[in-house]
């Protein structure tokens, strides 16, 4: 694939083959992926895989958590700001009733998209979990280099034709991971995201999430007019 290939054909897969993803090719993903842009090279991430065995544990744990105390951790940061507002409320509750739409749940059926919902804490069934963690005395412009990482995992990802899913659900529960991992104090749990080989028979694997148009959220001035 070229890079408009790999960007176009990036989504959030949610519903995975049981297919092993080699750890030689997760190692040389997550190596590359460092060539993502950061102010002044500080290079903030830090990152946890499982799989097999340990992702089994992990995620047994999980289910005892839910099964038992579901109540969130105390929170570190807010995964949407209070009172969305327009364009961005529209975009996030479409994107939901879409995708529940594909599943045939409808929106009175809070009982079943609840049950859904918790798909995102077995990494929807995806044979690699990956945590990402940045060092919590970093400010928001790490956050931002963060995100470029987390976008070159994904789209080197797709180049050799895996997915993924990027979860912020994860930081819901972060001192369970927390525990689990091991991981020094001074870290904070920015997302989780599962790696794998889609199950393009899954329903839910049918969604196509749509973008704002290029008027709505950019301001192009000073261009010469093409001849």
């Amino acid at each position: 694939m070229n890079v408009a290939e790999t960007v176009m054909s990036r989504r959030s897969v949610r519903a995975y083959l049981d297919t092993p993803v080699p750890e030689t090719l997760l190692r040389h993903v997550m190596e590359l992926a460092a060539r993502a842009p950061s102010g002044g090279n500080v290079q903030p991430w830090y990152l946890y895989a499982l799989a097999g065995e340990q992702l089994q544990r992990f995620k047994a744990q999980m289910r005892e958590r839910l099964a038992t105390n579901p109540s969130p951790d105390p929170v570190e940061y807010h995964i949407y700001p209070e009172n969305l507002w327009e364009p961005h409320r529209t975009q996030r509750f479409r994107v939901g009733e879409m995708m529940y739409a594909e599943l045939g749940i409808p929106r009175e059926d809070k009982a079943s998209r609840l049950k859904w919902f918790r798909n995102n804490y077995e990494f929807f069934g995806a044979p690699v979990g990956l945590f990402c963690y940045i060092d919590r005395r970093m400010g928001p412009p790490q956050w931002s280099d963060l995100g470029m990482y987390l976008q070159n995992v994904m789209l080197l990802l797709r180049e050799r034709g895996l997915d993924s899913c990027a979860q912020e659900c994860w930081s819901i529960y972060n001192r369970l991971v927390a525990e689990f991992l091991g991981s020094p104090p001074e870290l904070m749990l920015f997302c989780g995201m599962a790696i794998g080989y889609a199950d393009e028979s899954a329903a839910v694997n049918r969604l196509r999430t749509e973008r704002m148009k290029l008027a709505e959220f950019a301001d192009l001035r000073g261009f010469a007019t093409e001849m």
